[in-house]
């Protein structure tokens, strides 16, 4: 499992900007963008645990990037994206190191979810119906919709209302009736009318999309009970905050409302009672412990899963939490007994070489990850850390494998600036140094470090024939300016 502080922002240069209408404002496009993730991520982030989250840095929020969590939220994903006629739109689910309970949409290709949601949730259905859920918003098309909202309302309402709200979150987080009214205090204004259309709209997306997540859910033969269940639970939690936030200034109806009317709709589908499979469950449970391993305080994943639990789960976290303990000797010896239980299983082979080669055994890591590539169905994050593992093997040279298992890697992991850096180094093993600047210089471009990447790509031009396809791609990075000219440093 790794963890990545790259965004998604101007690094891809994908994003898209919106004419302003009265060409007074060229701010305008990025505060949209930043109401639009922040009123479709609103239904969940108001049942926040009450302490928040650090601030994270300004290139994105922590990503985690792991191939065992990645590939059972694809396959809870697919189905419903499938029955949605979104299956050919390439969606990826995302995973947001925060322990909050959240999901949202914010383009038209990818889904966030919190780590915090996948720990909580006790079975596989629940994640599933969090997903059929945002996956409403997306078939709805209410991201476009809601950019349309926008073009009537000017940046000083954008900024009143994005403040007002971000108060309120602030206020059910910290359970400050006082904190409450400021967040309204900051939301009313000149502006109140065009603030309260806009979110009497997103409302009625919430509604929308919880119909047709129970919609989807159905017509995928699963279960709507884990949808309802877990907005059963956000609502428990929210229920002082309502108390003390005006119902027609929230963006969500309120929850008694909303459970009420999903609770009704979910029973009525024809799967209500069926079960997630038992081997599902077994995956699902082994994820949670997975996350808790890495993500809780040693002594927290003790209790959790303590040695009188003898489960695969309990056994996996405690390996997890082993290889976290400075000098602990047993990290190996739990591992290999997972493989003993499970010898089929990639991940566990994933999990024996990342920790042998972040121990610095870098050459008896190459097996294990070899064995979990051969296993794995979607193999590319492994393949790139076997690539790093042969590339720290002092004994041998494998830049050649390296390279052969990074531009595999490439073609599902386009955006990926560990693959280039990899790649990169392999290129430098060669002697090619045209193609380890220009490798170079994608990785930073991926990481959003425009200044280090167009250095290196001016140099990689210098190396390769003036219009091959190289010098082309190394143009391309010296030459590009964001949307905006938003530079990033």
């Amino acid at each position: 499992m790794t963890i990545k502080d790259n965004g998604f922002g101007d690094k891809t240069g994908t994003d898209k900007t919106w004419t302003d209408k009265t060409g007074t404002d060229s701010r305008r496009p990025r505060l949209a963008a930043r109401l639009v993730a922040c009123l479709t991520a609103i239904a969940l982030a108001a049942a926040h645990a009450p302490k928040p989250a650090p601030a994270q840095p300004s290139a994105g929020p922590p990503l985690i990037r792991d191939a065992e969590i990645e590939q059972l939220l694809r396959e809870y994903v697919q189905p419903i994206l499938q029955v949605a006629g979104l299956a050919k739109q390439n969606v990826h689910v995302v995973i947001i190191n925060d322990r909050n309970f959240n999901a949202f949409v914010a383009d038209g290709r990818r889904i966030f979810i919190n780590a915090g949601a996948l720990m909580e949730a006790d079975t596989p259905n629940e994640v599933i119906g969090v997903l059929a859920h945002e996956t409403g918003h997306m078939a709805g098309g209410h991201l476009v919709r809601l950019r349309e909202q926008l073009a009537a309302a000017s940046t000083q309402s954008i900024i009143a209302l994005l403040l007002g709200v971000g108060a309120m979150v602030a206020a059910s987080r910290s359970r400050d009736p006082s904190a409450g009214q400021a967040g309204m205090a900051a939301i009313t204004g000149p502006q109140a009318a065009i603030q309260a259309n806009l979110l009497s709209y997103v409302r009625t997306q919430e509604d929308s999309a919880d119909r047709a997540g129970v919609r989807f859910l159905a017509a995928a033969g699963q279960s709507a009970k884990g949808m309802s269940d877990t907005f059963k639970r956000l609502a428990d939690r929210m229920l002082y905050s309502t108390q003390i936030i005006d119902p027609y200034m929230q963006s969500h109806p309120l929850p008694a409302e909303r459970v009420a009317a999903l609770q009704e709709l979910a029973r009525s589908s024809p799967h209500w009672d069926k079960k997630d499979s038992a081997a599902l469950q077994a995956r699902h449970d082994l994820m949670r412990a997975k996350l808790y391993g890495f993500m809780d305080r040693i002594d927290a994943v003790g209790r959790r899963y303590p040695l009188s639990d003898t489960s695969l789960a309990a056994r996996y976290a405690r390996a997890v939490a082993a290889y976290r303990t400075p000098g602990s000797p047993n990290a190996q010896a739990l591992i290999d007994g997972l493989i003993q239980t499970q010898p089929q299983n990639p991940f566990f082979y994933e999990l024996k070489g990342q920790v042998l080669l972040e121990t610095g055994h870098a050459a008896e890591a190459v097996a294990p990850l070899r064995k979990a590539v051969a296993l794995a169905p979607n193999p590319a994050l492994i393949q790139i850390m076997l690539a790093q593992a042969l590339l720290g093997n002092e004994r041998g040279n494998g830049a050649d494998e390296a390279l052969s298992l990074l531009n595999s890697a490439l073609t599902r992991e386009p955006e990926s600036p560990e693959a280039f850096a990899q790649l990169a180094m392999a290129y430098g093993r060669k002697g090619d140094l045209a193609r380890a600047d220009l490798s170079s210089a994608q990785a930073a471009y991926m990481r959003g470090d425009l200044r280090t990447a167009r250095a290196l790509a001016a140099r990689a031009k210098t190396r390769f024939p003036v219009g091959s396809p190289g010098w082309v791609k190394a143009d391309d990075i010296a030459t590009y300016k964001p949307p905006n000219n938003a530079q990033r440093q």
